[in-house]
Formats: structure tokens, sequence, C-alpha cells
């Protein structure tokens, strides 16, 4: 009857679910268009109080649903329309056409643009299309560098397509994750994704791997009870939540919430809303080309209209403000900037460093601030006993790391009697002869003691072979308890292990060297501080316990023996001090903002160098004193804390900003889904290659493929070598424009021939600017960037010193073209045309010489960075190759209007052009000094 009569039953309440909905879109126009919006906004019940902190009966109650059959198909159908699809918020893909047009949205190829249509519109049509090819050239590069195959969100909905177990209509079925509703009774077991938020109303020694979420490593026990409203994340032990995976146990509950209303959809929502910072490098060069415009307009204009009011040629006067215009835009600034950052990514790549952004290899050379996550990024993510409390004694594992077949002191024999519990009373498996978690299977903690039980010589085979297993007592959250009874000869082994406190509270007597000794109410108190002096080292303390009964239906947590504590720890990633180290060196505040307990950060802190030992605790800032002071802004708090504990994903991301506010330049490093967010609103996000998720490899702007920090300090150090030849080769180019610049408006005003030609001014720009400021580009850097303090983040790329000596770099070499010029009409009689060629030469060459003008100060004049660069020499030979074509190939020489000037004339632009290297050094020190002195 039941098999007919249900699906009966389920078509009509569809169909009469359908024909409700229908009648209301009818009624209700607004219904159909806001029933995605509601499905959006309103994914979860409106509980009296939140889900953790209800008892089940209330939870069952509450959500309107049978425990015992779940909901009805016409119940699912119907809220479905009411909450929508369990689905992660969907955003657009940035597409081809998109990152095409970004292209062209820079000032510096809009002045080109224009320029080209300018001389295309005069019929200078050759004048136009180089322009124009320069441009497209760039956005060639940009285009192909930039392309990018990531999708955050796209990682993160993939999260969500599992299947899961469901109870509706008193049946266990399989479906779709998508297809969970609030009100679902799901089931889930040891190696389940969970697919929504869940509030538990069954479970079996079920524990959850909550690390990509919360940040802490240890799989998290769950229970039943009621819990605090206002407990953290991290607490909520009645809860499973989306994106988790159970690693142990069984259990069943309440769908609480789907999609964007799950803790994992906030996280979505925060990686879609946290719009990426502009990085420094864009706004510095946004900010010079704005600079350009200025300068390209007014003296353009300005010079146009004299020459009209002078009675000079229309046609003259529009080609010379055209000349003017090509002269004042650094035609080769995108080339060579989009091909210097993109060589450093390259060079970051053979270092283990992806760079997904181009200007993401310049913002880790500005970086102040490296906001970094504890799990997985400065500690390995596993599990490791380091220290042991036997009989009193604090002691280092390591120090009992023995061969099975040699004799053992008495305290030796105490440390394996308590190892052998730990291998006893556990679910993990170790393969013979393993020494790495990765060749076990089970619980991080269980493994880590049966790794530490192995490597004293303590075999988990041996062990089970001698006292088999006889039965589980499973560990509860109420007792924090577990244990295992184990066949001894004709008697039964009881095998405990829990917390401290709770072991503490069952024990009657304490093992020692010299047998076992009657525990008081004091000696408890003194045991249980040693636990938490275990944990006060940012250890997880465990204690272990045995007794011997006659049979195996004894109570088994009475009379225990205590056998000691283990201390574990997740420990830190080599090489991570040396790398923080570094940083400090670098003037890079290191700061730790996790999800784990305060004493784990802070003892991880300490390890690593972030914290130096004798720092006080108030350094250290816990998640809910963190929410106050951002609230209240309390910068000095704020600014000098150096690891915040226990902190939300939302507090990570309300940290940054306020770094950012405080004028920091912030990278961000994590591997799990909480950092996401984070990863996105930094200056640069830095995810784990290895370890890190597909969630936080999305959202971020670099991926460490070995997961080192210490490659970090390496990409910092090739930013801000790539800095420093970006601000070389941008001093190079404006004083090369400055002196073309400078060249046509002082003949213009002397009234006397244009010494340079639009064409020749493009030419010169594209060969002797840009091959050597592309060398430049590639250099090395300096070997003590990595002892200076980060750059101010509002210094402009081109400060007033640099403007400085841009204006007297490009006045000298304007005036050797002019005088050259003059020279070869008065005194060599050369007419117009050679007397051009001349300047042009003479401007050519000088300009490939001032490249040397670009060594650091101070270096020698012969050795330094610029002359070891063996891609200089490159670019030098090149350009005067070309140089000499322009004038000597006849094809060149018709186009550009050139024409040989002979040995006196090449022997006059050899000679003038190398007045600017010679004098150039002097000049540069003067100008310091009179800076210097204004300052002053």
């Amino acid at each position: 009857m039941n098999g007919i009569g249900a699906p009966a039953f389920h078509f009509t309440a569809i169909i009469s679910e359908w024909r409700r909905v229908s009648k209301s879109k009818q009624h209700d126009p607004q219904l159909s268009g806001n029933i995605v919006h509601a499905a959006e906004s309103a994914q979860t019940f409106a509980f009296s109080r939140p889900p953790w902190a209800l008892s089940t009966e209330q939870l069952v109650q509450e959500a309107t649903v049978d425990a015992t059959r779940g909901l009805s198909i016409a119940e699912v159908i119907i809220r479905r329309h009411r909450y929508g699809t369990n689905q992660l918020r969907a955003v657009s893909k940035r597409q081809l056409l998109a990152i095409l047009v970004d292209q062209f949205k820079s000032l510096v190829i809009l002045l080109l643009l224009f320029a080209s249509a300018l001389a295309l519109a005069f019929s200078d049509v050759a004048e136009g299309i180089a322009i124009l090819a320069v441009v497209i050239i760039n956005a060639t590069i940009g285009f192909s560098i930039e392309w990018r195959a990531t999708r955050s969100m796209e990682a993160l909905r993939r999260m969500a397509r599992v299947e899961t177990v469901v109870l509706r209509d008193g049946r266990l079925q399989k479906i779709s994750a998508e297809d969970l509703v609030p009100g679902d009774i799901v089931k889930r077991e040891a190696g389940d994704i969970v697919s929504a938020d869940i509030r538990l109303l069954k479970a079996a020694k079920l524990q959850a791997n909550e690390s990509a979420l919360t940040g802490e490593a240890a799989p998290v026990a769950k229970e039943l009870s009621a819990i605090a409203e206002e407990a953290p994340l991290t607490d909520r032990s009645n809860m499973l939540y989306c994106g988790t995976v159970v690693t142990r146990g069984t259990g069943a509950g309440i769908v609480v919430a789907t999609g964007r209303a799950t803790e994992l959809g906030r996280i979505a929502e925060l990686v879609a809303t946290a719009e990426p910072e502009e990085t420094p490098l864009e706004k510095r060069l946004e900010s010079l080309a704005a600079r350009l415009v200025k300068v390209v307009l007014v003296i353009a204009l300005l010079i146009a209209i004299s020459g009209i009011v002078s009675g000079r040629d229309l046609f003259l006067s529009i080609e010379i403000a055209i000349a003017l215009g090509v002269a004042a835009i650094p035609e080769g600034l995108p080339i060579v900037a989009t091909i210097a950052l993109a060589r450093g990514m390259w060079r970051m790549a053979k270092r283990n460093a992806v760079i997904a952004r181009l200007s993401a290899v310049e913002t880790l050379g500005t970086t102040s601030v490296i906001v970094t996550d504890k799990t997985g990024t400065l500690t390995e993510n596993r599990m490791t006993v380091t220290e042991l409390c036997v009989a009193n004694e604090f002691l280092a594992l390591e120090d009992f790391y023995t061969d099975p077949s040699g004799e053992c002191s008495p305290q030796e024999t105490a440390v394996k009697a308590l190892l052998r519990v730990g291998v006893l009373c556990n679910n993990a498996a170790l393969r013979e002869e393993a020494s790495t978690d990765t060749q076990a299977v089970g619980d991080p903690t269980e493994v880590a003691l049966l790794l530490a039980a192995a490597r004293c010589g303590v075999r988990q085979a041996e062990c089970q072979r001698a006292a088999p297993e006889l039965r589980e007592i499973p560990f509860e959250p109420e007792t924090k308890l577990m244990a295992t009874l184990h066949a001894d000869k004709d008697r039964v082994f009881y095998a405990v292990k829990g917390a401290p406190e709770a072991i503490l509270e069952h024990c009657s007597k304490q093992s020692s060297s010299t047998g076992d000794t009657e525990l008081r109410d004091a000696d408890r108190d003194a045991l249980l501080q040693q636990a938490q002096a275990l944990g006060e080292r940012g250890l997880r303390t465990l204690a272990l316990a045995s007794k011997i009964e006659s049979d195996e239906l004894q109570e088994p947590y009475r009379d225990l023996t205590l056998l000691g504590f283990v201390g574990l720890e997740d420990p830190a990633r080599p090489g991570v001090a040396e790398a923080i180290e570094r940083c400090r060196h670098a003037g890079i505040r290191v700061v730790m903002v996790t999800g784990d307990h305060a004493a784990t950060a802070r003892e991880i802190a300490r390890d690593t160098g972030i914290l130096d030992a004798s720092v006080t605790p108030d350094l250290c800032i816990n998640g809910t004193d963190l929410t106050q002071l951002l609230r209240d802004n309390k910068v000095e708090s704020l600014s000098t804390a150096q690891v915040f504990s226990r902190a939300t994903p939302e507090q990570k991301l309300r940290l940054i900003g306020h770094f950012q506010n405080m004028g920091d330049i912030v990278a961000m490093t994590g591997d799990g889904v909480n950092d996401a967010p984070a990863l996105r609103k930094a200056d640069i996000g830095i995810a784990m290659g290895i370890r890190g998720t597909a969630v936080a490899k999305e959202a971020a702007a670099m991926v460490l493929q070995d997961d080192e920090f210490g490659t970090i300090v390496d990409a910092v150090a090739q930013g801000r070598a790539i800095y420093e030849n970006i601000r070389k080769f941008v001093v190079y180019l404006l004083s090369c424009n400055i002196s073309e610049i400078l060249i046509v408006t002082l003949a213009t005003l002397a009234g006397a021939p244009l010494p340079l030609l639009p064409l020749q001014i493009l030419f010169l720009n594209l060969v002797t600017d840009v091959f050597p400021a592309l060398a430049l580009g590639v250099g090395k850097g300096s070997s003590i960037l990595m002892q200076q303090a980060p750059r101010p983040a509002h210094e402009p790329l081109v400060t007033r010193q640099h403007w400085g000596e841009i204006l007297a770099y490009g006045l000298l070499i304007s005036m050797v073209v002019l005088v050259a010029m003059a020279t070869a009409i008065k005194l060599l009689g050369f007419d117009t045309q050679l007397a051009v060629t001349v300047s042009f030469g003479t401007l050519a060459l000088a300009q490939l010489w001032h490249v040397f003008n670009m060594r650091s100060v101070p270096s020698r004049f012969f050795m330094n960075e610029v002359s070891s660069n063996p891609w200089i020499w490159l670019a030098l030979a090149l350009c005067l190759v070309l140089t000499v074509a322009a004038v000597k190939v006849e094809s060149f020489s018709s186009v550009l209007s050139l024409q040989d000037p002979g040995p006196a004339g090449w022997l006059l632009i050899v000679v003038m052009s190398l007045v600017p290297l010679l004098a150039g050094g002097p000049l540069r020190v003067l100008m310091r000094r009179m800076l210097k002195n204004t300052d002053a």
C-alpha cells in the first residue's frame, strides 16, 4: 500500500505546489523576479537563537521537521523556492575581451593613440602607423602575460559539487549537494565532505578536519549539547560546516544554512566583495602619465599658437606640435615596464614563486608588512610528539630514540610503557618501518603517537600481537576520554588516554621508577600544573594511564595509574626563522594572524622569531579583543602586536584594511579557505602551492610552489631590484625625452631650423631609448637592497631629486646637440638636411652613452651594476648598428630624411656625444648637493 500510495501523494503534492507558485506569480509579478534574490539573501532559518545554542529538541521543533522521517518531497519543493539551491555566489568570468581592453586604459597608451590619429589626420601616414605599431606591440605583450585562467569563486563552488546522503520521506537517498535545503536530515561519515552547515543530532566518535576554515590543524571532536550563543566558530563543536571534511566516525544532523548563508558562503561573499587594491607601481605609473599629459598639452599648444601668431606656416606649426608631443611621450615606457616585470616574473618562477599578475612582482618590493597564517604556512600542518612528562620529569622525546634490542634504563622503561599505551589506545594505522606521517592513516594526533613510539622502538604490530584488542570505548567529548581493552595473558589490560584534567580525576596512583605511588589531591594539583606548563609552551597535551583487571566488565575509568603526559606540536617549517630574520633586516614587519589558540600561536611565533623570547604577552591579541580594538581604532595596540590568535576571516580582512589605511603595503600569506578574502584584499596575496587549497591559490596573486616562507623573502629581494631597475629606466627615458623637448623648443624659440623631425624622434625613442632602458630593466640590482627599509608607501616613482636629475641631464644633452648642429652649419658649412643628420646622430649616441649615468651612487665609473650588465653591452651594439643603418642604408635614410654627413660630420657626432657621459657624474653630484642645501 505504501509502495503505491506514496508516489501518488508525491505527484499530487508536486502538482499542487507548482500551481500555488504559479498563482503567486500571477498575483505578484515581483515574486518571479525576486525568487533568486530571496534565495541568495535567506538561505537559513530564522531560529530564535543560533542553532548551536539550541537543544536538539528545540532545533527539530523550530526547523519543523520529523527527525525520524526527514522532509517530504512537497516540503522540499516549497523550501527550495523559499531558500534557493545550495550554491555559492557566482561571479562573472574575466573575459578575453575585457583583458584586451584593459591594455588600452593607460594614459600613456591613450596619448600615443592620440598622436597616431593626429599624424594620420595630417597625412603623415608613416609616422601614424609607426606610433600605432608601438601601441599594438605593448598591448600584445601585456595581454599574453596577464591572461589568467583562475577563478576563486569557481574553486569555492567546486567544493560544494559533491553528493550527500539525505533522509526524505523516511528513506535514505543520495542526492546532489546543490539540492539540499534548510531542514534536511543529512548523514555523514568518515571521508565525506560536508556540503552545508549542519547542527548535529547524532554523533558516534565523530571528528572533522576544519583546518581549511578555522586554521586549526587538529581534527575537532563533535558533541551534541548546546553551546553558548557567543561561542566563536572554532568552539562550536556541535556543528559541521560546509567545506570541511569528516575524518572519523558517523553523524547525522539538520541542515541549518545553505549556499551563501553558510560560513563558507560568507567567505565566498568576502572574496567576491574584497576588491583587490591597485598596486603601487600602477599608481605611480598612472601618476607619471598624468604629469606627462599636462606637459604634452601645455607645451605643444603654446608652441603651436606662438608659431601661428608669428606667421609661421600652419602645417609647420602643427608638425612642430606633433614633434613635441611625440618627444614628450616616452613610447618605450609601457613596453619596457611590461617586459621588465615579465622578466622578474620568470625569474621568480625559477625560484618556485609563480606570479599571476605582472604588477605583483613589484608590489613585493614595497611590502612593509607580511601578514601570515600559522597552520601550513609557518608550520608543517602535522602533529609531532616533542616532549614527555614522566614521573614528574620533563623529557625530550628525541633522547629516547632507542634500539629495541638494547637494554633499557628504568626511565626508558617508563617512557616505553607510556608510549605502549599510546599505541594500543589508538585507531590509526602505521605501515611497518614507516618513519613519516605520509605512510600512516588516521587521526593526526594518533599518527603522531605511533610515529613517536616507533622511533623509540615500540612497534604497533608487536604491541597488538602481544595484547590483542578485546573492545574499544570510543572517545566522548563529554568525558574527554578513550579506552581500549586488551588481552594480557589471563587478565585484561586497560589502555586509556584523554585530557589531563579528565585522566587525573580518575587516577588513584602514579607510575614512577620505584613503583606505583598513591595520588593525593596536592599531587593532582601539581600534575595538572605540569600539564598546563606543556600547554603554555604551545603544545597540545594528552595524558596516558592504564590498569590491569581480571576481566573486561570493570569500570574502565576507575582506579587508573597515571603513566605521564605527552606534548604534541605542529612544528615550525624549516627555514622559516631564517626567512623572518631576513625580513627584519629588510625592515619588514611579520605579523601572525591565526585561528588557533593563543598559547600555540605565541610559541610558534617565538620559535620562528616573530616574537622575541623576552617579549610580553601584551603583543599577542586574541580575536575577542581584536574586534574591540578594530572598532575603537586602537592604532598603537594594533601597530605593536605581532600575533593575533582566534581570528576570524572577517577580522583578517579588517586587519589588512587597517594596515593599508596606516599606509603600509601588505602581503598576506595563507593556505586555507579562511584565508581567501584576505589574500584577495591584500596588496599581494601569497598562497601555498603544495598544502594550499584551490580557493587560496585562485584568490592569490602569487603561489609558492615549494611552500617555503624563504621564497617570499627571495621574491621581496627580486621585487626591490625590479623597482630599482624600473626607476632607473624611467629616469633614463624621461631625461632622453626631456632633451628632445628642449631641443625642439629652444630651436623653435630661436627661429632656427627644426633639429629633429617627428619620425626621427620616434625612431630614437624606439631604438636608442628602448633597448638600453630594457637592458636596465633586466639587471640584477644592487646587493644591499635587502639591508634597507622599504620605501615609503607614498613615495612617487620619480622623486623631486630624480626630477632634478632628469632636467639637468635633459638640458645637458640638448645643449650638446644644439651646439653640434650650430657647429655643423657655421664651421662645416652643412645644409639643413646634413645639419639635422648631425643633430640626430649626436642625440642618438649621447643617449646611448647616457645609460652609464644610471649607475648607483656611490659606485666606480668603470665597475658598477650597469657596466657589469651584459645586456647593456648587447643593447649598445644593436643600437649603434641601427643608428648607422638609419643614416647609411638608403631605404631607411630616405624615410627618416637623413643624409651621410661624411668623416667630419661623424667625428663631430662622436666627440660631442661623449660630453654628457663625462659630465654626467659630476652633474648628478652637484644636483644632489643643491637639493640637499635647499631642503636644509
